[in-house]
């Protein structure tokens, strides 16, 4: 029988040959894969997968009759999945490691890049790496939790337990490509104590604008009532971990070596167990940073690194196996641990019951509410009551015997642990607690210096107590000062006795609760030093190198602003003093006028002041001549100041002795007029509204109040003109004026000095700027002659 291995079908077989070859070769330990893909140590990612495509194509079998060729093709996959994985590689590079230690990197073996068979819509439509067994979404709504679940709980549950929260959507064709991601996900930080759980974006849009989500689907980590927010795919796990692992606290676990194992494990001021964790890495897995954060307020944490030279007296003082991780209890004054354990991957669970079986010091201190509510737990029924033994000192050493003296009692004491515990309080860190202890017996707060009180706890803020009789001595105790303190004990444990005082005590103040600055300074520190841990400080350093450059010119310049004002004022004086000085009659004390620019209307700056003007601008020209120039040009700087600020507003003199002609063309063109002769002294005062883009302008003279019937009058005015053009005479005041029609009027005007013209503009400048003065229309500007 021959096999056709050509075609379609044939190449199905050979990549069914290959997978099984992948299937039994995986357990095969992996030659050298920088040789196997014949490049340097130094390669690049791009070097890397362009050496894989090139040699895939070469030894692919369905390409490469050599009878070897399938061993090879899976010698070059398994080579590019090695250094393709960036902690694969460095553990490869580091220590030689060529297997996968953790079951959360594990990639899938994927050959549908060289033969794809299937003829799924699905898989067409996503790609050639998308199996239809990854199109599973029930996971997402299994998941599922609403807005109010995700406020209550995981977000208020995240101070000691962290949570994954994928915010997706139904029809999200991104949310199904990254199903497979979420369910390996899910399957590796579940078992570690994080809570896995998705939101509806769409049902929960609320939620989702607060957190902050860019798009679905969206990753977040919940830690310690904190929302971040993974911006990268859902494809590359590595980077999902790596982004849980740099949120942790910082300084949560301290890297202990022979130099400071000492004063970790004996330093007791924290009120925390201390716990050893042992491992042949550089870092501490995951499961262990997760147990650590949760148990932070009770234990502190310590890594031993035993790759490390400098842990060798540490594992030794232990007696820790280095092929399996470890962990270790230490209490105080104890040189045995409390507890040990060891395996090779030790679970969740074991660590939890370990822990919190020591979970507090043999004498601990109670420093808050949280280490009363563990040490002296609220019992009602009186047959299972729960006594504390409480020592009432100060801090110092002059305390520690006494300490000493109770903390070794509490090892040897005959009374079930359940029923009966030990501890200390500082009087000065817990004054509202004694105090209610001496109130409540009647004995001065100054007498219970070295005093023990036995507590039962009724009620949260409900206790009955009775004191020692005896004062416990700052030395080392008789035994017979002991074994009344048991006796004591032994008796108020029974049902049927009765302790004598009864007291409400409020809640116990942290003493390691820190004030709103310096948990601001805390977390500035942390975030500088994740920073820096993270290999982040250039660009860290750049940013804040940029902004201090950035302050830096902000000054400079804001310097050099108040400079440039200095010296204008200091202009600005001198001008003003000049200025008294010299005319003698002017005011020397009085403020100089701000200027405000009075451009001359001429045929030079015709064009910009007037026919290339922009929409909506307007040009103000007052009319003057030699004589009046000066006083009338200083009332009209005082008149259009209170303008000086609007961008569409320019202001201008015309000097009508030489403009005259410009004058009489631009009233004829509104008026209708063939010509018009005027006088060049009767044109004094007048102001010209000019609107070059709309061709129109508004005309003010004290002589022409704009009456209530400005048609009669510009009719009026256009027979006038029209009739008495050739008189040199006509139109003595502006062309406006006639014997014809005077009957209308009701008298003469009267006669206006030159130091009066000007007295209406004010109220007519309002009246211009309301719409309501008569406007002139003109086909075109007449030209301005030198």
């Amino acid at each position: 029988m021959k096999w056709n291995l050509k075609g379609w079908k044939g190449r199905w077989l050979w990549a069914l040959l290959v997978v099984i070859l992948c299937t039994l070769t995986v357990a095969q330990k992996i030659g050298d894969p920088y040789k196997i893909l014949g490049i340097h140590r130094k390669a690049s990612l791009p070097e890397i997968r362009k050496a894989y495509r090139q040699l895939a194509k070469e030894w692919h079998p369905d390409k490469n009759e050599n009878p070897n060729a399938e061993d090879r093709f899976v010698e070059i996959k398994q080579a590019y999945e090695l250094l393709s994985d960036t902690e694969r590689r460095q553990a490869y590079d580091l220590y030689g490691i060529t297997n996968e230690d953790d079951h959360m990197y594990k990639p899938r073996h994927d050959y549908s890049q060289y033969a794809r068979f299937s003829n799924d819509p699905f898989e067409e439509f996503f790609g050639t790496h998308f199996r239809t067994q990854d199109q599973d979404i029930t996971l997402f709504h299994k998941l599922s939790v609403t807005a109010r679940h995700f406020e209550n709980n995981i977000l208020e549950k995240s101070v000691h337990t962290p949570a994954i929260v994928l915010f997706y959507t139904d029809w999200c064709f991104e949310c199904v490509r990254g199903a497979a991601a979420w369910r390996r996900l899910v399957e590796a930080m579940q078992p570690l104590g994080v809570t896995m759980a998705t939101v509806h974006a769409g049902h929960e849009a609320g939620l989702a604008r607060r957190v902050g989500i860019h798009g679905v689907p969206c990753l977040t980590l919940v830690l310690d009532k904190h929302v971040y927010v993974y911006k990268e795919s859902l494809s590359s796990t590595q980077k999902i971990l790596e982004f849980i692992r740099w949120r942790f606290p910082y300084k949560m676990v301290l890297s202990v070596t022979d130099a400071n194992v000492d004063s970790f494990i004996s330093d007791f001021e924290d009120n925390k167990v201390k716990a050893l964790i042992f491992e042949e890495r550089h870092t501490m897995r995951l499961r262990y940073l997760v147990t650590a954060f949760h148990y932070r307020d009770r234990v502190a944490f310590g890594f031993v690194d035993m790759k490390s030279q400098d842990t060798r007296n540490v594992s030794g003082r232990f007696k820790v196996q280095r092929d399996v991780d470890t962990m270790v209890l230490v209490k105080e004054d104890s040189d045995a641990p409390a507890a040990t354990v060891s395996t090779a991957e030790i679970p969740t669970e074991t660590l939890h019951q370990l822990i919190d079986a020591e979970q507090l010091l043999t004498l601990p201190r109670l420093s808050s509410q949280s280490v009363l509510e563990r040490a002296c737990p609220v019992e009602w029924r009186a047959a299972r009551r729960r006594l504390c033994c409480v020592l009432l000192c100060a801090r110092g050493p002059g305390s520690q015997p006494a300490r000493a003296a109770l903390r070794r009692l509490a090892r040897r004491a005959p009374a079930p642990p359940a029923r009966a515990h030990f501890a200390y309080v500082y009087t000065h860190a817990q004054p509202d607690f004694v105090r209610a202890l001496a109130n409540g017996s009647g004995i001065d707060t100054s007498e219970v210096e070295h005093r023990i009180v036995i507590i039962w706890r009724r009620e949260v803020s409900r206790i009955q107590y009775e004191w020692f009789n005896e004062s416990w001595p700052a030395r080392l105790p008789h035994n017979g000062t002991e074994a009344a303190l048991l006796h004591t004990i032994a008796r108020l444990l029974k049902p049927t006795e009765e302790l004598a005082y009864e007291a409400h005590v409020q809640e116990l103040a942290d003493e390691a609760a820190l004030s709103a600055w310096w948990r601001a300074a805390v977390r500035a520190c942390e975030w500088w030093q994740r920073t820096v841990r993270a290999r982040h400080a250039l660009s860290a350093l750049s940013a804040l190198a940029t902004v201090l450059v950035v302050a830096g010119l902000g000054y400079l310049m804001a310097h050099l602003i108040k400079i440039e004002e200095e010296s204008v004022q200091r202009q600005k004086e001198e001008r003003r003093k000049q200025g008294g000085g010299g005319g003698g009659g002017g005011r020397a004390g009085a403020e100089p006028q701000p200027e405000l620019r009075l451009h001359e209307l001429r045929a030079e700056k015709y064009n910009g002041l007037v026919r290339l003007m922009k929409p909506g601008c307007r040009t103000i020209v007052l009319l003057v001549d030699m004589q009046s120039r000066v006083q009338l040009l200083s009332k009209f700087h005082k008149i259009v100041w209170p303008y000086r600020k609007n961008k569409t507003l320019v202001f201008a003199y015309l000097v009508v002795e030489r403009n005259v002609s410009w004058f009489a063309r631009v009233l004829a063109g509104a008026l209708g007029g063939a010509g018009l002769a005027l006088n060049a002294r009767n044109c004094v005062g007048t102001v010209l509204a000019l609107n070059p883009h709309r061709r129109y302008y508004c005309i003010y003279h004290a002589k022409l109040p704009e009456g209530s019937k400005p048609h009669k009058r510009m009719s009026r005015m256009t027979r006038a003109l029209g009739s008495r053009r050739a008189d040199p005479e006509a139109g003595a005041f502006i062309g406006f004026h006639s014997d014809q029609d005077s009957s209308d009027d009701e008298q003469d005007s009267p006669v206006l000095l030159q130091e009066n013209l000007l007295d209406g503009l004010e109220n007519w400048l309002d009246r211009l700027f309301e719409g309501s003065t008569h406007r002139y229309y003109i086909n075109y500007w007449p030209d301005m002659t030198k």
